[in-house]
């Protein structure tokens, strides 16, 4: 029969404080569910690396469906130059709002890199300023969106089921990938003026600001995300 897994005595030559790791099963799940950093990356930045992974497939998914049925259709698919254009002094200027969408979105991405490196130098004032920079930039960016989604469904015509001037898939495409990416630009914004607001009440004090990093990556992830939507729906 067996002999139970038994505790490993420390050795001597253990430095105080060193966790000395159990025996047996439940010594692993001990030391799995107590531990908060793995191969040396923080826990709550692996995950982070896993949600961004796992979102990369799901907007992959999305931006292949949509290349598909584009390449597919025998409809003729609207010209997005003429279809994001901007009536400015009674001419058409092609693309302009999305132009300055992504200008705006891009730019938010330099203040979040600005944010983290005054977190890393202790510098929560700056840190949180500058976060509240970021979120309103990114509520800039959903603004201007919620305008363009406006003007085409209401000067337009263009449905999520429907569209009078070409192919129909164009608005299940369109509404479908923009209001997705639009999601996750709303849910950073309320992630930044959270962790500001906590930042500036103090409330990472002695803990460091590693959640400030994590962030950035998420945010990093929205403007990277954006740069293939660009390029793909609106210049193709």
């Amino acid at each position: 029969m067996a002999t139970p897994a038994t505790p490993t005595t420390p050795s001597p030559h253990v430095p105080p404080g060193t966790v000395v790791p159990v025996a047996g099963w439940s010594g692993m799940v001990k030391d799995w569910s107590s531990d908060r950093e793995a191969f040396a990356v923080p826990w709550s930045k692996a995950m982070m690396w896993i949600f961004l992974v796992s979102d990369t497939f799901v907007f992959s998914c999305f931006l292949i469906g949509y290349m598909t049925v584009r390449t597919a259709t025998v409809v003729p698919w609207p010209n997005a130059s003429l279809v994001f254009s901007l009536n400015i002094g009674g001419a058409e200027v092609p693309l302009l709002l999305i132009a300055l969408m992504t200008f705006v979105l891009i730019s938010s991405s330099g203040t979040m890199a600005m944010a983290v490196h005054c977190a890393n130098r202790g510098d929560r004032v700056n840190a949180a300023t500058l976060m509240f920079v970021t979120a309103v930039m990114g509520e800039i960016f959903v603004g201007m969106q919620a305008f363009e989604w406006s003007k085409l469904i209401l000067h337009e015509g263009i449905r999520p089921w429907g569209n009078p001037i070409g192919a129909p898939q164009f608005g299940s495409s369109f509404f479908m990938i923009t209001g997705f990416h639009g999601l996750h630009v709303t849910a950073g914004v309320i992630t930044l003026l959270t962790v500001a607001i906590r930042m500036m009440r103090g409330r990472y004090e002695g803990s460091g600001y590693r959640i400030v990093e994590v962030v950035g990556l998420y945010w990093h992830f929205v403007d990277l995300v954006w740069v293939f939507i660009f390029a793909l729906f609106y210049l193709w």
